[in-house]
């Protein structure tokens, strides 16, 4: 669906209103990376660099299908895959030191 802005008011309200959509996404996908982390065993199931590279080539094929450059939404991936691990790397790390 493309959307025809008229001004750069109007974009920037429909940038700001993905940014929130997109937020509200992180924070749920967030909810399910913590949870993962009580069914890892050791540090390297969390790091799972297949995973990583699972997901990777999923969402290249997505960005395809959407219209968007698959590098540009790789780029971004990595960086919030990197990020996503380092936080659940301190919870699993929390969790171990609780049993």
């Amino acid at each position: 669906m493309e959307v025809r802005c008229t001004s750069i008011d109007e974009v920037r309200r429909n940038i700001d209103r993905i940014d929130h959509d997109v937020v509200a996404l992180l924070a749920k996908r967030a909810d399910f990376v913590t949870q993962a982390a009580a069914f890892k065993k050791n540090s390297d199931d969390v790091r799972a660099p297949a995973r990583v590279e699972q997901v990777i080539s999923k969402v290249r094929s997505i960005a395809e299908d959407c219209g968007a450059s698959p590098d540009i939404v790789e780029k971004v991936y990595r960086t919030m895959i990197a990020a996503f691990i380092e936080e659940e790397l301190k919870t699993h790390s929390d969790l171990k030191n609780k049993r």
